[in-house]
């Protein structure tokens, strides 16, 4: 049965193509988005399709590293890569990118896409302290809606966000009802299979299809957990992975700690359990999303203590044995945060983090497994 429900994913996700190319041709706009801090309820209230296109596959890497440097990171190259070939249908679908200066890479990236594609481009603040940091990224969520009304022709009112925020609130508890499956032990699910899940459901333009499947999903895997089925033991190795983005085609990682025997129960990223949120409908309602998304804890945030504090609750929420701390090669704000993760995870909880840097490529992949074997055996 489990393979039928993956079977059923996978089929909505490739007509999802054939819905956007036909929702395209009836005057509905495609909007991408590169990072979690775009307010994606903005694209969904002007009545457009939200698209995320982080790159998540070496296969474009090779064509950006003709234009940028070889030594940056994997996910800014298989972005631009993609763009330059015109190889991801989202991407070409998409009639204006929202993009996120998340890192100086990625800033400058986007000034080189500018050539494919219209490019807006957040300007995020550095901190969280609202004091300092709300009022000039308060401007910068006005002038995304501004921006995005100029593109769709929709005025984007009160009540058009209020029916966009009900929508991806439903939305992402359904995410988070599959993530939180991972919580039974042992777990019903398989890490590599929320991965799955997660990247293909994020492209349904039909969020209400994303919302049935995932709910399905969930009643499923609760069903296997009632009856005591499972892939693993209640002495499995309980593993969160922590850090960068993953995606399908990225998640050698999770792959490798699977096949080595550990469950890989949670994911504490922006493709994870980081997009965990309810946007509550009170006040201004572009203030409400300002300070909502401002407070995501990524490591472009100085200080990140968000990071830590969500960390603590997946470690109890989740029942981890250990944490695998994920880099991709030249993430220097990551690089340098695993410091002090590794620091709060030994003096908060006493657990053990293997700190991984690596690519998109499978050079290194015996290389991963050695040292994920032994950090496995240690458990």
């Amino acid at each position: 049965m489990s393979q039928d429900l993956m079977n059923t994913l996978q089929q909505a996700f490739e007509q999802n193509v054939i819905d956007i190319e036909n929702y395209k041709k009836d005057g509905r706009k495609a909007i991408g988005c590169y990072c979690l801090y775009s307010p994606v309820e903005l694209i969904v209230a002007a009545g457009a399709i939200p698209l995320p296109l982080c790159g998540t596959k070496n296969d474009p890497v090779a064509a950006a590293e003709e234009v940028l440097p070889r030594n940056l990171c994997p996910l800014i190259k298989s972005s631009y890569g993609f763009a330059a070939l015109n190889t991801c249908p989202f991407f070409r679908f998409s009639d204006m990118i929202v993009a996120d200066t998340t890192c100086d890479g990625k800033k400058k990236m986007f000034e080189l896409m500018q050539q494919y594609k219209k490019v807006h481009v957040l300007q995020l603040p550095q901190n969280q302290n609202v004091e300092k940091s709300l009022a000039p990224w308060l401007d910068e969520v006005r002038i995304m809606k501004e921006e995005i009304e100029a593109v769709t022709g929709v005025e984007i009112t009160t009540e058009r966000i209020d029916a966009a925020i009900d929508l991806l609130n439903r939305e992402r508890d359904a995410k988070k009802a599959v993530m939180d499956l991972a919580q039974i032990k042992p777990s019903p699910i398989k890490g590599s299979e929320l991965i799955n899940i997660l990247f293909k459901v994020g492209f349904l333009a039909d969020k209400e299809k994303g919302i049935g499947l995932m709910n399905t999903m969930v009643d499923h895997y609760k069903a296997l957990a009632e009856n005591g089925e499972s892939p693993y033991t209640a002495k499995t190795p309980r593993i969160l992975i922590s850090g960068v983005p993953m995606g399908v085609g990225s998640d050698k990682v999770a792959k490798i700690l699977e096949e080595s025997g550990a469950s890989v129960v949670g994911f504490e990223n922006c493709t994870g359990y980081k997009q965990v949120f309810t946007v509550e409908k009170e006040g201004d309602r572009l203030d409400v999303l300002a300070r909502q998304y401002l407070s995501i804890p990524c490591s472009v945030m100085s200080p990140n203590t968000g990071r830590l504090e969500l960390l603590d609750r997946m470690i109890r929420d989740f029942k981890v044995d250990g944490v695998v701390d994920l880099t991709w090669q030249a993430c220097h704000t990551y690089n340098v945060e695993s410091f002090s993760v590794e620091k709060h995870l030994k003096d908060a909880h006493g657990l053990p983090m293997l700190h991984l840097e690596t690519d998109y490529s499978d050079s290194d992949t015996e290389q991963l497994r050695v040292r994920i074997q032994a950090f496995i055996e240690m458990l």
